[in-house]
């Protein structure tokens, strides 16, 4: 890799403009204070019960989430450039699904083959033909994105489906808030803590006809086990909507209604935490227990609002995002302002031999995979780990892409050795509705926490920021 962009120090070595503030303020602080209020800072965390689970062995594992307590910033105009991007590439996702679930353009126009769309896994039949309310599909959407320059933004994923992790954005600033108020005088940061009435607001937007002024919104949750359990709670509670779980509602009278003191109460909208396959047992998994028997034809009918739509997941799909650059430009008649990663299709025989040979050099990773679960960065991988690749490549070429190791940007974290430069990556969350987009200034920064490391999940032993963008 090239040597990497500092966020605060830039290419040169030099402070740059948005660090001033933060620069400044730390210079005058006692280190043996700042630590003090690091460890002040776990505490909060650990008594607000900002967990998640860790999966993959014999039990779930709860695990606290690492906060640092120096912020990412970002200046108002590099923000306003990023966030036309942003909003570009989510406006061509909901047309590319209304689209699929039709008539199929871009199929025809042969910009994205047929059988991308025919084999995907995550393609619903169940949604041929189906008009969500609104024309939205995607109501709420994560775009994980990468520094690697001045002003260079890639897009390293979408997260159309179900994105997580908003709540540790709010409660990352309301630590901050807290324990740095003099911070925030010194520094004019766009705020965040409006998200939850935002989502709810934008959420009642998106009601079915038949809601009344007053749209009834609930999150529906797998329950505690599910490893962003918090979130679901916290999100319910902050936007004052009732948390409920796949027992707690029934169909009564073509509606989605849930269970309350008082007899049954019909939703309007629901904001569903739980997978498609288990959202309802009459359509898809028979065995599940998480979701409401027989919601998928209430809502084929406009009785409910379901956000995300159902069979949103074809635009999380990894071999999907590499079409990006064609989906924004066929449905926006525009260029695109951000930038995908380059990527190589696995199922294409040219590209899997050129993998296998470069796989040292290559991150490879599942086509629906999340989390870091399933992938390999071949810069620091053992030779087991990449033997093992080698064999799963081969095995199943379809279920993987590859790219190139970014040279992500780093920014400083508190340390026993004062500020020490960490890689990572960044995720704004979106809102969309009739009303428009809507995009929460700044978003989630994860950070790698363990020097050198790229992978910034905090499945995989990541920690999170505060993100700030100044006003201008």
């Amino acid at each position: 890799m090239t040597e990497c962009f500092d966020e605060m120090w830039g290419s040169t070595g030099g402070l740059r403009a948005p660090y001033r503030g933060f620069h400044d303020w730390f210079a005058e602080e006692d280190p043996k204070r700042l630590r003090a209020k690091q460890r002040e800072a776990e505490e909060i965390f650990r008594l607000t019960g900002i967990t998640f689970n860790v999966y993959g062995r014999a039990e779930a594992e709860e695990r606290l989430i690492p906060f640092d307590i120096v912020p990412r910033i970002m200046s108002g105009a590099e923000w306003h450039r990023l966030s036309r991007g942003i909003e570009q590439r989510v406006r061509a996702i909901n047309a590319f699904l209304h689209d699929i679930y039709h008539t199929q353009e871009i199929v025809k126009a042969g910009r994205i083959p047929q059988e991308m769309i025919a084999r995907n896994d995550a393609f619903l039949p169940h949604m041929i033909g189906v008009a969500p309310p609104g024309g939205i599909y995607t109501h709420i959407v994560g775009i994980d994105l990468v520094c690697t320059g001045e002003g260079e933004f890639y897009v390293l994923e979408d997260n159309a489906r179900t994105p997580s992790g908003v709540s540790y954005m709010l409660e990352n600033r309301e630590t901050m808030l807290q324990m740095f108020p003099e911070l925030f005088s010194r520094n004019r940061v766009q705020p965040v803590q409006n998200y939850p009435a935002n989502l709810r607001r934008s959420l009642a937007a998106c009601a079915p006809p038949a809601a009344g002024i007053d749209p009834v919104v609930a999150v529906l949750t797998p329950g505690i086990f599910n490893s962003a359990y918090f979130e679901h709670a916290f999100l319910a509670d902050q936007m004052g909507v009732e948390l409920v779980e796949g027992h707690d509602l029934r169909v009564v009278d073509g509606r989605v209604a849930m269970r309350t003191t008082c007899g049954y109460k019909a939703i309007d909208v629901l904001y569903r935490r739980v997978d498609d396959e288990f959202i309802d047992p009459l359509n898809f998994n028979p065995e599940s227990q998480l979701g409401v028997p027989g919601i998928m034809d209430v809502y084929r009918t406009g009785g409910i609002t379901i956000a995300n739509a159902p069979g949103t997941g074809i635009a999380d799909d990894k071999a999907i995002y590499s079409y990006m650059p064609e989906i924004v430009e066929f449905y926006t008649g525009e260029r695109p302002l951000l930038q995908n990663v380059p990527t190589w299709r696995c199922s294409d025989p040219d590209s899997l031999a050129y993998v296998l040979e470069n796989l040292t050099d290559l991150v490879v990773k599942e086509v629906h995979g999340s989390g870091g679960y399933g992938m390999l960065v071949g810069p620091t991988a053992s030779k087991t780990d990449l033997a093992a690749f080698r064999r799963k490549l081969k095995a199943r070429p379809g279920n993987y892409i590859a790219q190139p190791t970014l040279s992500l940007s780093t920014v400083p974290i508190f340390s026993r050795m004062g500020l020490t430069p960490r890689h990572v990556d960044l995720r704004p969350y979106v809102l969309v509705s009739p009303e428009g987009i809507r995009i929460t200034p700044g978003g989630l920064t994860r950070v790698a926490l363990k020097k050198g490391s790229l992978v910034v999940n905090s499945s995989q032993g990541g920690g999170t920021k505060d993100t700030w963008v100044l006003e201008d």
